[in-house]
């Protein structure tokens, strides 16, 4: 019988390779809340280009959280939408999950309904019914005593019934408005002037702009743990390849996992695509070994897949983004200089900055020091040399 594909390429893996550390900085926030019932200090924040695993590890922590007791609210910004009344329906999802009594429900479904017309929320459904704010109350106004009390409250109720607090997981933190990020960080600062009342903890993802805009958005925002994200070590490229295959008893030759971590890197997502595509390629049974005739017929197939990424990256930047893109890709491999990008463009090196600021909030290219950027998809560079030059 033909084994199914371990690998997910887009998803949480089933295996999370290389996050160690992260995971344990994690940990301690929760164990800090479930042994003290406080306030695991201000946010706790991931930070990285897409496709390096944020989401994949916060979703591995919410599972870890459930395991301990906590309940967990998930939601993810849109630049289209407010977060705050995603976060209202969050924590609301979240009480419901651990099952609290009938009248804490209710009493719950009372307290939500209030707090919703205070944070100005529109639309929240609460017991099968919407609250609506009054006329005279702004549209996404979001004040933050009333963030605070709906914080406090679910926490405490948590733990109350035996629980061991709230924890709050944020993904896409870049796209939350300034004054939706000004009201969390308020509200989660004010919560720790006592925090022995407050079992909770914060836990966010966003891009590389995500410090930046958090201590735009207040200035004590950079008081927030800032945990960057790089690709893995060939170590854990090689785990990330070799353990949901073992899963399957099937193995690698090891010169064909060398040949795939030599070629793919340590991108997360793109070494799922690569050992996914791999995997189909062979069709492995039972006991089968992934040889270098397999990742021959498989690399192809990612390489389909890596290059429609690269067209839709290309495609979502406007004209004055390509132009700057080309410059940086004429550039070479690797970390790009502002004034060589500026030169190629044949532009002074102050008037690229608003291009270059758009391509890092788009997550296309990131900066890694001073006057440097690159580009956050490996191999996105040469596929735009190569459309220049065809």
């Amino acid at each position: 019988m033909t084994l199914p594909d371990p690998y997910t390429p887009g998803q949480v893996p089933r295996v999370l390779a290389g996050r160690a550390v992260e995971l344990g900085r994690i940990r301690d926030r929760l164990g800090r809340v479930a042994s003290f019932s406080e306030l695991a200090g201000p946010l706790l924040v991931f930070h990285a280009p897409r496709g390096l695993g944020k989401t994949s590890l916060l979703r591995t922590a919410e599972k870890e959280a459930a395991a301990l007791g906590f309940a967990s609210a998930w939601l993810a910004c849109s630049r289209e939408r407010p977060f705050i009344p995603e976060l209202v329906r969050s924590v609301e999802r979240a009480l419901e999950r651990v099952d609290l009594q009938m009248e804490s429900r209710q009493r719950w479904r009372d307290r939500l309904s209030s707090l919703s017309l205070e944070l100005g929320v529109f639309g929240v459904s609460v017991g099968g019914e919407v609250a609506r704010s009054d006329a005279d109350v702004p549209a996404g106004a979001a004040p933050i005593g009333a963030l605070e009390d709906l914080l406090h409250e679910a926490a405490a109720a948590v733990r109350e019934r035996g629980g061991a607090g709230l924890v709050v997981f944020i993904d896409e933190l870049h796209a939350a408005s300034a004054d939706d990020l000004a009201t969390l960080l308020n509200a989660v600062q004010n919560l720790d002037g006592s925090r022995e009342d407050n079992p909770l903890t914060v836990v966010t993802a966003g891009l590389p702009v995500t410090p930046e805009a958090i201590i735009r958005a207040a200035t004590f925002g950079e008081r927030s743990a800032f945990v960057p994200l790089d690709v893995l070590s060939d170590d854990d490229a090689r785990q990330l390849l070799v353990l949901p295959a073992e899963a399957l008893d099937v193995d690698w030759d090891p010169d064909a996992l060398e040949e795939v971590v030599r070629r793919v890197g340590g991108h997360p997502y793109l070494l799922q695509l690569a050992g996914s595509c791999t995997w189909q390629a062979l069709r492995p049974d039972a006991g089968a070994v992934i040889d270098q005739a397999a990742v021959d017929a498989g690399l192809p197939a990612a390489e389909v897949q890596l290059t429609a990424m690269h067209a839709a990256r290309w495609g979502s930047a406007t004209e004055l983004e390509q132009t700057f893109i080309a410059a940086m890709a004429s550039a070479g491999p690797g970390n790009v200089t502002r004034a060589s990008i500026a030169a190629a463009m044949g532009v002074d090196s102050r008037s690229i900055s608003v291009p270059r600021e758009r391509l890092i909030e788009k997550g296309i290219i990131e900066p890694v020091g001073h006057g440097l950027v690159r580009f956050t998809m490996p191999g996105f560079g040469s596929w735009v040399r190569a459309r220049s030059s065809g």
